[in-house]
């Protein structure tokens, strides 16, 4: 499965949207956002896709991201996403909350933990959980997401393309 991976879009619709695309082109088959969408009407670029995404330090009106999301079908997972997709444990969290962050690495449940938040890139281990950053649509020096593909563990980042 291609898992597109997403963060830090803050209301910059033209990047999104030219990041959704590209993953869409690359055959991205989920698509996971780790926060700071900021407006509603940010998730009308993932409409009809498979994907889950969860708040941002930066998402202030939260009942209406997540009202929102339940109407375009999109799964709102509030502060920590905890999913199983090509039988990879994925915990996915916006970054800013280094406690939970840090607990996630310690105790070794996930394959894999995806965060935002930094707006830097990152690819490391800790110890058996890969630990992604995509880097940022917004505030960026390059905008990025990442293309992970879970059956061979191989992950690309992807320059994002905008006007803004």
């Amino acid at each position: 499965m291609l898992l597109g991976i997403l963060s830090d879009s803050h209301d910059n619709a033209p990047a999104l949207a030219a990041a959704v695309a590209l993953l869409q082109q690359r055959g991205a088959q989920f698509f996971v956002h780790c926060g700071d969408i900021c407006s509603p009407s940010m998730l009308d670029h993932l409409a009809g896709l498979p994907a889950a995404f969860v708040w941002g330090n930066c998402d202030f009106d939260r009942l209406a991201l997540q009202r929102y999301a339940q109407s375009l079908d999109i799964q709102c997972y509030g502060v920590f996403g905890d999913l199983t997709l090509d039988e990879k444990r994925i915990a996915f969290t916006h970054g800013d909350d280094a406690k939970l962050r840090d607990r996630i690495l310690t105790e070794q449940q996930h394959d894999y933990l995806f965060q935002g938040h930094t707006h830097v890139q990152r690819d490391i281990h800790v110890g058996k959980t890969r630990h992604i950053n995509p880097g940022a649509l917004q505030r960026a020096a390059v905008k990025s997401v990442a293309l992970l593909d879970l059956s061979k563990n191989i992950l690309e980042f992807l320059t994002i393309e905008s006007r803004r």
